[in-house]
């Protein structure tokens, strides 16, 4: 049986127009094998102190997603206080 998009969230898995696929990006292999720990560290202090010294938004931006995750989008709902009466829904099975 073939596989539909919609049982992958809808996203495909198939590069397009020769961009590097994200599954077997050969280049990600070779930066974990060029850079140390250290290395990584670096780079993370160099985009922390960007974001400090210069007041860079964007630099603290990027420092805070990686360091905090990035923020979930939320929806408030409020009632003010009003009940919600929510229909009642019956799932019948059919032949």
């Amino acid at each position: 049986m073939a596989h539909s998009r919609a049982e992958n969230g809808g996203h495909s898995t198939k590069t397009k127009d020769g961009k590097i696929d994200k599954r077997k990006n050969e280049y990600k292999s070779a930066l974990q094998e060029a850079s140390t720990k250290e290395d990584v560290i670096s780079v993370i202090q160099m985009i922390l102190n960007k974001a400090v010294r210069d007041e860079d938004i964007p630099a603290a931006k990027l420092y805070l997603e990686y360091y905090l995750g990035k923020p979930k989008d939320s929806l408030d709902v409020t009632t003010n206080g009003e009940s919600i009466t929510l229909p009642t829904i019956n799932f019948t099975k059919r032949n």
